[in-house]
């Protein structure tokens, strides 16, 4: 009978203790949940993702001060470091890589509701976040404008970056599309070539190449070259293209944007290789030469690009499905572009 009454005894014991570990998990849970806020998330995954404070202040528009004081609370939050400091450098910490793996979780859940929201509402309203190459910025303007007019209610963002950034925003899954010319080497994307990206020879006008008929691809051998730093789509081609046809390239500047590559060229600094989409867009890339170089020009594509898994929203569908019609149009506009350009 004793042993009966131990046992008795002994059973709601081990449910107790259960239980109040059950609890104490609970607690722990609300605590993080009551402690942490979307801000503090949303600051420390800027910070995180450019492994610094001063840039992630910069992107949000907010002060360093502040992206500091969002993390250390955000850090009290959790309970243990989320960053270590090493110098002027800053590295996550094995917490950290878990935080910031939650945050875009949590940060793609929030946009997927937000998706399925507007697609509730209609193209009424809606968010857009799109990241293009750098020469994007001269025409993407263009085949936005109608459809702003289309959608009002449609609100559109968009990053320009070179082809690097652009690789590790789309690996990280930051936007909805991507418009690239160079493609990744992944076959995990889905990819659809919207508009043509010829790219041409340039020169000043002065330069001793400009009056000449038809140069060999062999006499560029000796030229200076004037390309967009590393990382840049447009190098990475150029460079590859004369690799493959066994010529030297001679690259003397290596300057970061488009427009500052015009204005060397103008000066007879050397020859480049630009985009055509870029060159008419500016006072001084129209008075370029475009010249009669064999193989040239390069025929590339701009293609709308997104992770293979990825749903898109109803926004980002009808986007995609406006910007292939637009670019057809578009397309007969660069065709006369070009016949001029080589005339």
């Amino acid at each position: 009978m004793s042993e009966k009454l131990e046992a008795s005894y002994k059973l709601p014991s081990k449910k107790c203790v259960s239980m109040k570990n059950y609890l104490g998990e609970i607690t722990k849970k609300d605590t993080l949940l009551k402690s942490l806020t979307l801000e503090q998330l949303r600051v420390f995954e800027a910070a995180a993702r450019h492994c610094s404070f001063t840039k992630a202040a910069q992107e949000l528009f907010i002060t360093q001060p502040t992206v500091s004081m969002q993390i250390k609370h955000l850090t009290q939050a959790v309970g243990t470091p989320l960053f270590d400091h090493v110098g002027k450098r800053v590295f996550l910490t094995q917490a950290g890589l878990e935080v910031l793996s939650t945050c875009r979780e949590i940060f793609y859940s929030l946009e997927k509701l937000e998706g399925v929201i507007c697609d509730l509402k209609g193209m009424k309203q809606g968010k857009l976040k799109i990241a293009g190459a750098t020469t994007t910025k001269y025409f993407i303007s263009k085949l936005l404008k109608p459809f702003c007019d289309l959608y009002p209610g449609v609100n559109i963002s968009i990053e320009i970056a070179n082809h690097k950034t652009l690789l590790s925003r789309l690996n990280d899954n930051l936007d909805d599309l991507y418009i690239l010319s160079c493609l990744p080497e992944k076959a995990d994307i889905e990819v659809t070539p919207f508009l043509d990206n010829p790219l041409v020879m340039v020169s000043s006008c002065h330069h001793h190449l400009a009056n000449q008929d038809y140069i060999p691809l062999l006499s560029l051998a000796e030229e200076s070259f004037i390309l967009r730093e590393q990382g840049s789509g447009t190098r990475n081609f150029v460079q590859q293209f004369f690799k493959q046809n066994g010529i030297p390239i001679n690259i003397k500047l290596e300057l970061g944007s488009n427009e500052t590559i015009e204005q060397a060229v103008f000066d007879g600094l050397g020859i480049s290789v630009l985009s055509l989409n870029s060159l008419h867009t500016t006072e001084i890339g129209s008075k370029l030469t475009v010249l009669n170089v064999e193989g040239f020009p390069l025929h590339q594509q701009w293609h709308i690009v997104f992770p293979k898994k990825k749903q898109l929203s109803i926004t980002a569908s009808t986007f995609m499905e406006y910007l292939m019609a637009e670019g057809m149009r578009y397309k007969k506009g660069e065709v006369a572009l070009l016949e001029v350009a080589s005339s």
